[in-house]
């Protein structure tokens, strides 16, 4: 969810209060941006971390896994979702988006220019619901191949109180329940957390390690791995 700067006055085009609170899609100059309780999540400018974050998760399965499905947690401006349309090696591929307004702005708004190729794709499944209460409610048996994970800036600065506890023992623990054998969870992050990769390990996961998306200034974003044990 990185942040990109841009001299033109942004232009709110839709604002609603949801369960969650309230969500605004902005307009500044080319670009959309999405802001949660007045916290910026991401905009339309770049995408790198987007797509890295679908990509690292792909490289990290294993290469004779034939047509892997992936569960991205988090629409936001469409990025992953689209990227990973955009591989054919994918097979089933699930957006979790807990606020019906990002959805709506994807099906029917400005944003289906991201995604309306990606949402045309048999493959593709957009499910309207709460990705934490998803990975603790769902069967086990509705397994995934990649949990690619992207609802925060990071697992030190959430968006809400409530999604802390994914990044916990309990939620990692959740999330690998959902991952097949050799699966692998991908999580984005603003900057990156020593803390995080310790809690990836005493959750399970092998294979521990972080990968850096080089931003202009300051610290880079990375995508936090972590492989479910075969």
């Amino acid at each position: 969810m990185p942040l990109h700067s841009d001299t033109a006055a942004p232009l709110t085009l839709d604002r609603r209060q949801g369960p969650y609170g309230e969500v605004v899609l902005r307009r500044r100059g080319p670009h959309f941006e999405i802001i949660a309780n007045g916290c910026f999540l991401m905009d339309t400018s770049d995408g790198r971390s987007e797509r890295l974050l679908v990509d690292a998760a792909l490289d990290a399965l294993p290469a004779d896994r034939e047509e892997p499905s992936v569960l991205i947690g988090g629409l936001g401006v469409g990025f992953s979702l689209a990227h990973a349309a955009a591989q054919p090696r994918w097979g089933r591929i699930t957006v979790v988006e807990r606020e019906r307004a990002v959805i709506e702005w994807h099906r029917e708004g400005p944003l289906s220019a991201v995604s309306g190729e990606a949402l045309a794709d048999p493959r593709c499944e957009i499910l309207h619901t709460d990705l934490v209460e998803y990975v603790h409610t769902t069967s086990v048996t509705d397994r995934y191949d990649a949990l690619c994970l992207d609802i925060d800036n990071g697992p030190d600065w959430t968006v809400t109180d409530g999604n802390r506890s994914l990044y916990g023992r309990a939620g990692l623990t959740a999330c690998r329940d959902r991952l097949r054998p050799g699966g692998v969870l991908a999580v984005w992050s603003a900057q990156p957390s020593a803390g995080f990769e310790e809690a990836l390990r005493n959750a399970g996961f092998e294979k521990v390690r972080t990968e850096e998306i080089r931003v202009a200034r300051g610290v880079p974003d990375v995508v936090h791995l972590g492989v479910n044990p075969a």
